[in-house]
């Protein structure tokens, strides 16, 4: 929580984001409020100055840093005033300190601590030596003659703890040591040294090298530590936890042991001694250390990148457009144990299932005709796992056999449908079902609506990211929850027909709300207003506030409950409608009337201009849903596996993933394709995002096939790409299309065409 933070670190937020002070200090009062994201970013612009979901959230998280920042300064300086060793110097460092490293580093000293080789020699009384040799009373000459002083005679015939004058001159630099290597200024350029130009690298573990191991590529690897990508980084950390590669960040040693000599000698006599204790200072106490802080700070910089890789996809993934209510057929392909069949009715309702085996022909495609004939589906779903392309070729030619119309067949990538199969949300949905012939009902679904049927599933196990195992898993599930959740409140959910799952998303709502709701709806029948949500037990004030504007009460009591505004503006509404003449309800979805309201006349004290633009928005197209319609691809009926490409093929295919070093396409072959970053485009490409999307039709040409890898490299450059791979087909030529919307931003209607890719693999024949 950031209700307390101080003004001048409010002030660091804005700065920092270039926003104005104001808007920081309303927008965390918001948060401290109990608001949630996508509540303050949809329903209070005019608090907030306009601020979108990523900017609120970098205010929070930005905040959030700094609170803990305040916590941890106050937490050390009371530690160190216990100790009695807070003087006015430590005391203005220490509230000067502006990163957590920073405190770190200057807490150091103080912080309680194993024995180490230093507290042993001062117990044996050097410390007058390390002083007199760092105060300059004492040079090389003299340091034997001095330290003989120090020479302890053994006791009760045990062994001499300073049994000679090296000895004693051991343990004083022992103690200069730990004292240099615990100076904060010290840390800091030695740390910001081998930031700038150490270099990470990597070797094999000698008894695991094959030359069929997928970090071959790193046996004997180097890069610059300051530009080594996050996708790199993360793939030598694998080989490491894998046991298959050691890597280390490697530092410019001797610059730093030349640096730490000359602030370490100065103008002090005992330059001999002072250097041995330069050179201990680096090689046992500080080069590990830094090296530990510069591996943490590698992993951190690539989980950053990683986590923002996985959410930005995530997001493209779950608003992927929906085939919407009709009755699909979905297929859970398999060998040995048949192939899963679950029929649902337009709303998701499970309404038959069966179980079909390959091997049996004439059986399979007599039990598809009948239940063609039976339920009249619209869209027949196959998942993309094992024995896809047996199982679509089978289905379409006992298609070939029925008179038009005839149901589309539609493959569908099947990640996480495993997981969710086996999940107690799938047992409590379908208890008397086999976990295979739940996987078929999950496929079924995520045609009908992705969003709907992903939420039920780890976004882990949807496979859109990148080492996502590997990184912090807190702070991974933090930011994929917060974009499962900012795509179910944009697409709105529908009150009477959502999962508990689903609602659990909805901003203000939670598992256990939305466990209420749905015991509420099936108590009444359904609900019928918006109202109707303030009878849910614990639902109070503050999440009706939070969630009321997300969900839809489709023909509700009042004309604006199947619509995104807010039931806190119905009130300005009736006034438009009053002052036009006419009815709400003849307001809603009337474009012509909607365009003669004048707005200026409705600005209020809590309502400005970008809240009255949506709310005019919202009146022109109610509930409209911002996912866009796609232009599916083709995949060619000749191609269905590795072994069938040839270089120099051009194909279409559509974009499963994108990874900070590339996308894989999926060209249906049950393996994807990488398309390197340097092959998007004929121009320069920083950011793979910048040319392609999860879903995105494109056409590639096949630059190369490893089939004892299992790797395929693809191209998007024109001709053939940089390899060398031309074709003389025009259609050679890179031409990738973004999905389109229809008029106003509302998808058009889905209209599934012959041989067709749906976002994230599913494809039409």
């Amino acid at each position: 929580m950031t209700a307390s933070l101080a003004p001048a670190l409010i002030a660091r937020v804005a700065a920092e984001l270039s926003l104005g002070t104001g808007q920081v200090q309303r927008t965390l009062a918001l948060f401290d409020e109990g608001a949630t994201l996508p509540f303050v970013a949809r329903y209070r612009k005019e608090v907030t100055g306009g601020l979108d979901e990523v900017q609120l959230r970098d205010v929070r998280e930005r905040a959030d840093y700094l609170q803990e920042l305040e916590d941890r300064r106050a937490a050390i300086l009371k530690s160190v005033e216990e100790q009695g060793k807070l003087d006015d110097v430590l005391r203005a460092a220490i509230l000067g300190a502006d990163t957590k490293q920073a405190l770190e580093d200057l807490y150091l000293p103080f912080k309680p601590k194993r024995r180490t080789r230093a507290m042993i020699a001062r117990e044996r009384g050097l410390g007058p030596l390390a002083e007199a040799l760092w105060s300059g009373a004492v040079d090389d000459a003299a340091a034997l003659a001095s330290a003989a002083g120090y020479i302890l005679p053994g006791v009760d015939g045990k062994e001499s703890e300073v049994p000679s004058a090296e000895a004693a001159l051991q343990g004083a630099r022992d103690i200069l040591a730990e004292q240099l290597s615990e100076d904060a200024a010290v840390r800091g350029w030695v740390r910001e040294v081998t930031r700038a130009k150490g270099v990470v690298t990597s070797q094999v573990v000698e008894d695991k090298r094959r030359d069929d191991s997928k970090f071959k590529d790193y046996f004997e690897y180097r890069e610059p530590l300051g530009t080594i990508p996050s996708h790199r980084m993360l793939a030598i950390r694998r080989g490491e936890a894998e046991g298959e590669l050691l890597w280390r960040v490697e530092a410019p040693v001797d610059e730093i042991v030349a640096r730490l000599t000359r602030e370490a000698v100065g103008e002090r006599p005992a330059v001999q001694q002072l250097g041995l204790v330069a050179q201990d200072c680096y090689k046992r106490l500080l080069a590990l250390a830094i090296e530990g802080e510069l591996r943490l700070e590698l992993k951190t910089r690539a989980d950053d990148e990683a986590i923002s890789i996985f959410g930005r996809n995530l997001e493209q993934l779950l608003l992927a457009s929906p085939a919407g209510e009709r009755r699909v057929v979905g297929l859970d392909p398999g060998f040995r144990t048949g192939v899963k069949v679950a029929v649902v009715s337009q709303t998701g309702a499970l309404v038959h299932t069966d179980t079909l085996y390959l091997h049996q022909e004439d059986r399979f495609a007599g039990a598809m005709r009948a239940l063609i004939a039976r339920f009249a589906p619209e869209l027949i779903a196959i998942g993309n796992g094992t024995a896809s392309r047996e199982t679509e070729t089978l289905t379409k030619a006992a298609l070939r056999e029925l008179d038009a119309p005839r149901p589309q067949v539609v493959v569908v990538n099947e990640a996480g449908a495993s997981v969710y199969s086996a999940s107690d949300l799938a047992r409590a949905e379908f208890p008397e079902l086999d976990v295979s012939l739940r996987g078929a009902v999950s496929i079924a679904r995520r045609l009908q609506d992705p969003l709907a049927e992903l939420v039920k599933i780890d976004p882990k196990s949807i496979g859109v990211g990148q080492y996502q195992h590997d990184v912090n898993q807190t702070r991974l599930k933090q930011r994929l929850d917060d974009t499962v959740m900012s795509c179910v409140n944009r697409v709105g959910v529908e009150v009477n027909t959502a999962s508990a799952a689903l609602l659990a998303y909805v901003a203000g709502i939670g598992p256990s709300l939305a466990q209420s709701i749905v015991a509420q709806r099936d108590k009444e029948g359904g609900l019928r207003s918006r109202e109707a949500l303030k009878a849910v037990p614990r639902l109070g004030a503050k999440a009706f506030e939070q969630a009321a504007g997300f969900l839809r009460v489709r023909g509700g009591a009042h004309p604006l409950d199947a619509s995104a505004v807010h039931p806190e503006r119905y009130a300005l509404v009736e006034r438009m409608a009053a002052d036009l003449g006419v009815e709400v309800r003849a307001l809603v979805g009337n474009e012509g009337l909607v365009d003669r309201v004048a707005l200026e006349r409705y600005v209020s004290g809590d309502v400005g201009m970008p809240t009255l633009r949506d709310i005019v928005s919202e009146l022109k197209k109610p509930g409209r849903d911002p996912r866009a319609a796609f232009e599916p691809p083709a995949f060619r009926d000749d191609i269905t596996k590795p072994s069938d490409l040839a270089v120099g093929m051009v194909l279409e295919g559509v974009v499963t993933n994108v990874v900070a070093f590339g996308a894989f396409v999926d060209i249906g072959v049950h393996q994807d394709g990488l398309v390197h970053v340097s092959q998007l485009s004929d121009r320069y490409v920083r950011d793979a995002n910048e040319v392609v999307q999860v879903g995105q039709r494109v056409q590639v040409t096949v630059q190369a096939v490893d089939l004892p890898r299992n790797r395929i490299a693809l191209t998007m450059k024109k001709e053939g790409g940089a390899g060398g791979t031309k074709s003389a087909r025009p259609e050679a030529k890179a031409n990738v299309k973004p999905a389109g919307k229809g008029a106003g931003g509302k998808a058009p209607a889905f209209v599934p065409q012959k041989g067709a890719v749906a976002p994230n693999g599913m494809r039409f024949k």
